[in-house]
């Protein structure tokens, strides 16, 4: 056996050129980029904005977080040409020691980052805050189906812990520990929202105004569309509740905190519970009731609060959900939908599908790393959210385009990068082409084939 290092130049994430299909079909980088003011001197740049921000996403998308990462991956072929550069081995850079690296250094990304947090000779790229929220929001509606008639707006705040004394930072208690309180907002699992927040403030603050610009964006694209807003008991505020009963076919299903007044209107429910669940032999039983229900100060009116009697091994275990959705339904719902916002269908269906949302967070943290808020501005960690969003938007679509009826339809994108991403490449450049020799021994080179045949059949974004 000999080993050495006569490979040629390689790549263990064939898998880019996916991205790089998907991202070309929709615009992404390109749309992002359009959100960045240039101020370097045009002749000396080597890598556009555009460039930056595709070498930055995809790695992203790629599992590689760190900026310090790019300090190799500068050198990858493919990253390069998934980013755009018609150079991929850097034989034509300025720089005779930058030659052989097509890609840009951490520094210079770095300094992308940082182009709102810092005035210098060195931070000359600027980014509107403004525009790259309505473009990630963009992206987000117009990847919901033409035919959508009903859209449910998924809410909830998490946590980014902090290690060092990032500007914002606060102690939170139920978190134990400083962090920031970023606020979500998926529909089913395509990312509309993502706002990074001081973790000093109540979970739901900032959701009234996402809202108004969410529900704007998809009346322009669905002007009849019916809304439904859902969160927990975090997002239970007057506040909320009043904005979505003075708008037009906007409904909400929230959860509400228990408290002595609700537990004694659910105790006829319980005490039934109690009994049928000796008569089960201990096992644990739900009942549900209905009720109107108005606090004593807070709310402005009486509105609709479905409750859960549960009681098991460990006791009793009830819940509340307050909601303006109408229990007989919608009279354009179908018969099989008939009776879908009773107490039972509306709190174990509707109300527990939520839960979902939890997985959709985990994967844009835990595979796109949103939690890494390493930088000291709030402005630059914003922007940083922002990317690992727009990394979670690319995987998400390549899921939803082309991976449905395979076994990876269901898949976390996590899952997706490391079954169909990281294959292993060989690239040689003529003057003519760049040919990509993909691993003989990749288990689902007919599905990476699949897909990058329905990636090419998707028109290029205006």
């Amino acid at each position: 056996m000999v080993a050495d290092f006569s490979g040629g130049h390689l790549s263990s994430d064939g898998g880019a050129l996916l991205l790089r299909q998907i991202d070309h079909g929709l615009g992404v980088t390109r749309a992002l980029a359009a959100c960045f003011a240039d101020g370097r001197e045009a002749r000396l740049v080597e890598h556009s904005v555009a460039e930056l921000l595709a070498q930055r996403v995809h790695g992203l998308a790629l599992g590689y977080e760190d900026l310090n990462d790019h300090a190799e991956l500068r050198r990858d072929p493919l990253l390069a040409v998934a980013a755009g550069k018609l150079d991929p081995l850097g034989a034509a850079r300025r720089d005779p020691a930058d030659r052989g690296h097509a890609l840009a250094a951490a520094p210079t990304l770095n300094r992308l980052e940082l182009g709102n947090s810092r005035t210098s000779r060195y931070h000359k790229i600027a980014h509107d805050a403004a525009a790259i929220e309505a473009t990630l929001l963009e992206m987000g509606v117009r990847a919901l189906p033409r035919d959508t008639t009903e859209i449910v707006l998924d809410f909830d705040a998490s946590d980014d812990p902090l290690h060092g004394r990032q500007e914002g930072r606060f102690f939170h208690g139920y978190y134990g520990a400083y962090c920031y309180l970023p606020l979500f907002c998926f529909a089913g699992e395509v990312i509309l929202w993502a706002q990074l927040r001081p973790s000093d403030i109540d979970a739901s603050e900032g959701t009234v105004e996402a809202l108004e610009k969410i529900v704007a964006a998809l009346r322009r694209r669905f002007p009849q569309v019916r809304i439904i807003v859902r969160g927990d008991s975090g997002f239970c505020r007057e506040t909320l509740m009043a904005w979505c009963e003075g708008q037009a076919e906007v409904y909400y299903c929230l959860g509400l905190a228990k408290n002595a007044r609700l537990i004694a209107l659910l105790a006829p429910a319980l005490e039934r519970a109690r009994q049928k669940q000796i008569l089960c032999g201990g096992a644990s039983v739900r009942a549900f009731a209905e009720f109107t229900y108005e606090t004593l100060s807070s709310w402005s009116c009486v509105r609709r609060v479905i409750a859960k009697a549960e009681v098991s091994a460990q006791g009793d275990n009830p819940r509340f959900v307050v909601t303006n959705l109408p229990a007989e339904g919608f009279a354009d719902d179908p018969p099989e939908r008939a009776g879908r916002f009773e107490a039972a269908p509306l709190y174990e269906e509707l109300f527990c599908g939520r839960g979902e949302m939890e997985n959709m967070i985990k994967q844009m943290q835990l595979d796109l790393q949103a939690t890494r808020m390493s930088t000291h501005w709030m402005a630059s960690n914003q922007l940083r959210l922002w990317l690992s969003a727009f990394g979670y938007l690319l995987l998400e679509r390549l899921r939803a385009l082309t991976l449905q009826g395979t076994e990876l339809a269901r898949a976390s994108v996590g899952t997706i990068r490391l079954r169909l991403l990281k294959v292993a490449a060989q690239v040689h450049v003529s003057v003519r082409r760049v040919h990509v020799r993909l691993a003989s021994a990749c288990p689902l080179q007919h599905l990476f084939a699949s897909c990058h045949a329905r990636l090419l059949r998707l028109p290029a974004a205006g």
